[in-house]
């Protein structure tokens, strides 16, 4: 693993990158990490708690800049667990397996983890470094950010004292955030009657795959496929060919654009050549449609391996399904009339799976507009009570509305003009901070967020640039020396 980052700078990040890509921290599953954060506090000398969600503060007296004001950095420990189909790797005891290549680091079959890994990495780093000058800091560690931003919620009114954070959960160098989108999670479970399957019908799994997915804000405008939209239309096609359905199953984080979906089906054996044309003929209409953002997208039919499933959806359940999977929106519903190029509001169909409760459709609405982020959920759950689905929408969390007038925002554009010689972009982000949750913990907190580039952010595509980390470095520690 350490081969992937030999060389690297700054070394301290890096090593601290490294390490905690060791620990297993799925979102929910977060205790190894905070015990690391709270051990390496205790062997630097430095105050530390964690309250009973596993959020952890480090408190690190000012370095030669007594008498400023405090500053906390903020990261949160959990990554999204992706990985490929043909990747053995076990999120639950496994390490991330670091690999270089070329300007960016990537992991092997897996996400990365730098969402928000390297955010944790620097504040080991700024925890370990005697020498850095900077005011008072504490540095806020916080849980669960991926599937609900709970750990930010359930923070105490006591547990952060600074008034300034720096939230280093941004994924754009040069971008300075300050601000960010609103979200809910709209999720419905059709109940379905399952009928006994023909013997004589061939059995069949279609798979979607080869799909380049990732996060449901950030990427959401990028024209990326969604395996379980595609999944739709070719449950379409073959319906009519008398092709049932036993199982359908795509999409894994209510947070990540879908990238594979399999189906599990029985067709007529005198059809099963017509299903396969038909096949063909949809997956060439869908490559025209989508050549240039999804150059390895692949739908495969084929004769099932395993098991010959002995029960299938009830006809009219059947086509409540194929119905719902065409009609629930997914993409960019809106953009912003104000900021240029930000998306205002979205929705993604995040994944459909078929279990003893039946088929549950799992979709995650995002917008800087509150009313409009309650209409858009409101809408996707009457498609799903049109099907007659039960219907499960999660509390909103907060988006964090722009302050051009930002103190914290002007000192980080100085640091940044004076250590690279030009201006940084100050935008909103299309994707849930917990800037959002944090400035409704704490009224009046001035924030920012910045970090390095990222791509590929929840898949197993995510990858990091190496020459960003050390001018987020740079950057970070000008801003300490400035506040």
């Amino acid at each position: 693993m350490t081969a992937a980052i030999d060389g690297l700078k700054p070394e301290p990040v890096w090593r601290y990158f490294a390490e905690i890509s060791r620990i297993p921290r799925c979102s929910k599953n977060e205790a190894a990490a905070s015990r690391y954060v709270l051990d390496q506090a205790r062997r630097l000398g430095l105050e530390a708690e964690s309250d009973p969600l596993g959020n952890v503060i480090v408190r690190k007296p000012a370095g030669g800049l007594d008498g400023r004001p405090g500053v906390a950095l903020q990261g949160h420990l959990d990554m999204v667990c992706e990985k490929n189909r043909e990747t053995r790797h076990d999120f639950l005891t496994d390490p991330i397996r670091l690999v270089r290549r070329g300007d960016v680091i990537m992991a092997d079959g897996t996400t990365l983890g730098a969402d928000n890994g390297i955010a944790v990495a620097a504040m080991l780093a700024v925890m370990e470094d005697r020498s850095l000058r900077h005011g008072p800091l504490e540095l806020l560690f916080t849980v669960d950010e991926e599937t609900g931003l709970t750990g930010a919620a359930g923070l105490g009114p006591d547990f952060v004292r600074s008034r300034i954070l720096l939230n280093l959960d941004s994924e754009e160098e040069g971008t300075l955030y300050i601000g960010c989108s609103g979200g809910r999670d709209t999720t419905g479970v059709l109940e379905v009657r399952q009928r006994d399957a023909n013997p004589r019908h061939a059995a069949l799994s279609v798979k979607v795959t080869g799909l380049k997915g990732g996060h449901s804000g950030l990427e959401i405008d990028k024209g990326r496929a969604n395996a379980v939209k595609l999944m739709g239309r070719v449950l379409l096609a073959l319906s009519p060919l008398g092709a049932r359905i036993s199982s359908v199953d795509g999409g894994d984080k209510h947070n990540a654009i879908p990238r594979q979906c399999e189906a599990v089906l029985l067709v007529p054996p005198r059809k099963v050549k017509a299903a396969g044309a038909a096949v063909e003929q949809l997956l060439a209409d869908i490559r025209a449609e989508f050549q240039a953002a999804e150059p390895d997208l692949g739908i495969v039919l084929a004769p099932l391996e395993g098991d010959r499933p002995e029960k299938v959806l009830g006809r009219r359940d059947q086509l409540t399904l194929v119905r719902l999977l065409s009609a629930l929106p997914h993409g960019v519903v809106k953009m912003s009339a104000e900021i240029p190029g930000l998306v205002e509001t979205s929705t993604n169909l995040a994944a459909v799976h078929t279990g003893g409760e039946g088929v549950r459709l799992v979709t995650s609405q995002r917008s800087s507009v509150a009313s409009e982020l309650n209409a858009l959920a409101a809408a996707v759950a009457s498609v799903m009570e049109l099907g007659g689905a039960a219907i499960d929408t999660s509390d909103a969390y907060p988006g964090w509305k722009p302050d051009l007038d930002s103190p914290i925002l002007k000192i980080a554009r100085e640091a940044y003009r004076e250590l690279f010689g030009r201006e940084p972009q100050a935008k909103a982000i299309h994707a849930g901070l917990e800037c959002g949750v944090i400035g409704e913990r704490y009224p009046g907190m001035d924030m920012i967020s910045f970090g390095p580039t990222l791509e590929g952010a929840h898949s197993p595509e995510e990858r990091m640039y190496i020459d960003t980390v050390e001018k987020f470095w740079d950057l970070l520690l000008g801003i300490l020396r400035r506040v």
